[in-house]
């Protein structure tokens, strides 16, 4: 949902699917995605009468942000200590 601007549902199956290589369905994730709006996760809303989209919130749009900011700092902080040190 994040990378994309007002994803359908159908859309947000395909990517997953393709992502974890596995068949998503319909009772799996719109429940889920239901769960996601509920938490204020994410909002919905109609592209047309019969297709909802889906969109991060702004306020969990900077938890993530910040979430990949720091993934990224640990990750280089990992890959300083675990990499083997070469002799002078």
């Amino acid at each position: 949902m994040a990378g994309h601007d007002q994803p359908s549902g159908q859309q947000i199956k395909t990517e997953l699917e393709d992502a974890r290589t596995e068949e998503i369905t319909h009772g799996r994730l719109y429940p889920n995605l239901d769960v996601l709006v509920n938490k204020d996760y994410a909002e919905t809303g109609q592209i047309d009468r019969r297709i909802n989209y889906y969109e991060i919130t702004d306020e969990d749009r900077t938890a993530l942000r910040k979430r990949r900011e720091w993934e990224k700092t640990s990750n280089l902080q990992e890959t300083a200590l675990t990499s083997p040190r070469t002799p002078h």
